[in-house]
């Protein structure tokens, strides 16, 4: 095939584009989009070509799997999941690092690696948050581990369905359900403890989420917390109990009857202790779901505004000139007043061991409060405090924790069992968390990323640009053309480097589709095993690590503030490391 006019602008505009991606000059999604539009211009698309993959079962699938993504987090799924793990791993960074690589990937071999990485993306900023771990840190080993799963079984990426229906195409048996697997399996777990080790230590930290004292303090609140007799902590100690590590509380000062103490770690629990805590806003209010425990300055009788819709949570601080300056919260008498709670105190970020009740206001302190909001206006009219925030009272409903977890778990099977395609799937899901109020259409669309829907629907145009102007094909000619084809371990190398290269613009169905009829047939012609060159480009398929065009690695780029040459840093190397596997197995497997 000869180099026509229509491939070298084609070409010219890969090295454009992969030059400003790597530059970060523009957002990657202003790239992309450029580049599409750069397209039509030239004539190399018609507009309704390129426009046509922002209809495309790519982007309606991603559009689907972050719709209930933000539905899994709305209902408090994802905080329930989040907080089980984060009591597992407790305070081990490293026990947190290997929950985050092998959880997601055993869910990547029997489910697509997109969807995997859709419900391990909250759960993961959630546990690193809370855990005072890096974002970036440990969402692009999550998104890794996903995708390396995907060799290990015939269902771990639609990528190996494709391939093996070609092969039928061809009169080859179609790939048996872990047929791949004794090359998938070794790849994944030395790509496991890659990202671990060496992997990890080369991506950037651009999202440290440990903050200074000073910072840290002004989010610091203590309040009182007791047992109630039927709790499930009534006999267990501190350490066991879930308040340090499930609940991510400090424990301050103890108080059992007229006795006070220093709470211990094996400090063993029981009915009525009231505990003096401390923790962040969230943690605080958090505590207000949780049954083990009652917050003392929580009123359940009060409670009644709260259900109606009229009740408020707020953050304030205390003005000069406040009558609440000098007082006591007990002497005050606001919950008769106002009915107002208060749920937990900040008093410039020093804590104070002592009951609550007996606690002197100051100027600047700040207060978690939960009252009506005829009360709330009132009293900052009359210059009581300044509210600093309104906070959304969300309990979490179980009820709908249910229903979310059935939807997403009913989708992800339509697509498993091959009932309807898996953007189909996740579309159903999507329409079922709307139809069943689990999330309403406002709050899921406020939350998507829609630059990575630019980013894909733009891409797409470019892939099927390199296809309609004959580039994949001329690339695909000139690499078996090349001198050492008569060996098949170098041709095999050809056409895996080859295949990492196409799956970068395009997608991995569309380069697979493109490179195994080739490949097939070089192999026949030459007197090769047609087999083990299908197997190999499903693996090189799979290793899309070094651009973030990968859906998955496109759902944590945003969150995780990476820039396009880190995947190069990261990835560049792991998939090296996965041929070196690869080359070294394959023949073994599928003898040539």
């Amino acid at each position: 095939m000869v180099l026509t006019v229509e491939i070298a602008a084609f070409l010219i505009l890969f090295v454009i584009g992969l030059v400003l991606f790597a530059t970060e000059y523009f957002s990657a999604d202003v790239t992309a989009l450029g580049l599409m539009l750069a397209l039509v211009v030239l004539g190399l698309l018609e507009p309704d070509a390129a426009f046509a993959g922002f209809g495309s079962e790519t982007v309606l699938m991603i559009l689907g799997l972050l719709i209930l993504s933000e539905t899994l987090i709305h209902t408090g799924l994802v905080d329930i999941v989040g907080r089980r793990l984060l009591r597992f791993v407790g305070k081990s960074a490293q026990r947190l690092r290997i929950t985050l690589l092998i959880a997601p990937a055993v869910m990547s071999a029997f489910i697509s690696n997109t969807a995997s990485a859709a419900f391990f993306l909250p759960i993961t900023l959630g546990l690193a948050n809370r855990s005072r771990t890096s974002v970036a840190k440990v969402l692009m080993p999550m998104a890794f581990a996903t995708i390396l799963a995907g060799s290990v079984t015939l269902i771990g990426t639609s990528t190996n369905l494709v391939i093996s229906g070609l092969m039928q195409e061809y009169g080859l048996a179609p790939l048996s359900m872990f047929e791949l697997t004794p090359v998938g399996l070794p790849i994944l777990v030395m790509g496991l403890i890659y990202m671990g080790t060496l992997g990890r230590r080369l991506i950037p930290d651009r999202t440290a989420t440990i903050q200074d004292d000073q910072d840290l303090s002004k989010h610091l609140y203590f309040t009182e917390i007791r047992i109630p007799t039927n709790s499930d902590m009534v006999g267990q100690t501190i350490e066991t109990s879930g308040l340090i590590y499930d609940m991510r509380l400090g424990m301050l000062l103890l108080q059992r009857g007229d006795e006070t103490r220093n709470p211990l770690a094996d400090t063993i629990l029981q009915a009525n202790d009231i505990l003096l805590v401390e923790g962040n806003r969230e943690d605080i209010l958090r505590l207000q779901t949780e049954p083990s425990v009652e917050i003392s300055g929580q009123i359940r009788e009060l409670d009644a505004y709260m259900q109606d819709g009229s009740g408020r949570i707020a953050e304030v601080v205390i003005l000069p000139g406040s009558t609440l300056v000098g007082r006591t919260v007990k002497g005050l008498g606001l919950r008769d007043r106002y009915q107002i709670q208060i749920l937990a105190v900040n008093q410039s970020g020093a804590i104070r061991h002592s009951r609550i009740g007996r606690l002197t206001l100051n100027i600047g302190d700040i207060l978690l409060l939960k009252l009506p909001q005829h009360s709330l206006q009132a009293l900052e009219q009359e210059r009581m405090f300044r509210i600093l925030d309104i906070l959304e009272n969300k309990p979490i409903n179980q009820t709908k924790v249910i229903l979310s977890s059935i939807i997403f778990i009913a989708s992800m099977l339509l697509a498993i069992l091959g009932i309807v395609p898996i953007a189909v799937a996740v579309l159903i899901g999507a329409f079922a968390a709307f139809v069943t109020r689990c999330i309403r259409p406002d709050e899921a669309y406020r939350n998507i990323e829609w630059k990575t829907l630019i980013l894909i629907g733009s891409m797409l145009a470019f892939g099927q640009a390199m296809l309609a102007t004959g580039t994949a094909d001329f690339l695909a000619q000139w690499v078996t053309s090349l001198p050492g084809t008569e060996s098949p371990i170098w041709l095999l190398t050809l056409f895996y480097f080859l295949a990492v290269l196409l799956t970068q613009p395009m997608s991995n169905q569309a380069a697979a589709a493109v490179l195994v009829p080739i490949a097939i047939q070089t192999a026949l012609a030459l007197g090769y095993n047609p087999r083990a060159f299908a197997a190999m480009i499903a693996i090189a398929a799979s290793a899309s690590f070094i651009t973030p065009l990968e859906p998955a690695c496109v759902l944590i780029y945003g969150a995780g503030r990476y820039k396009f040459a880190d995947f190069m840093r990261v990835g560049g190397l792991l998939t090296i490391l996965i041929y070196i596997v690869a080359i070294v197995l394959v023949p073994q497997v599928w003898p040539l």
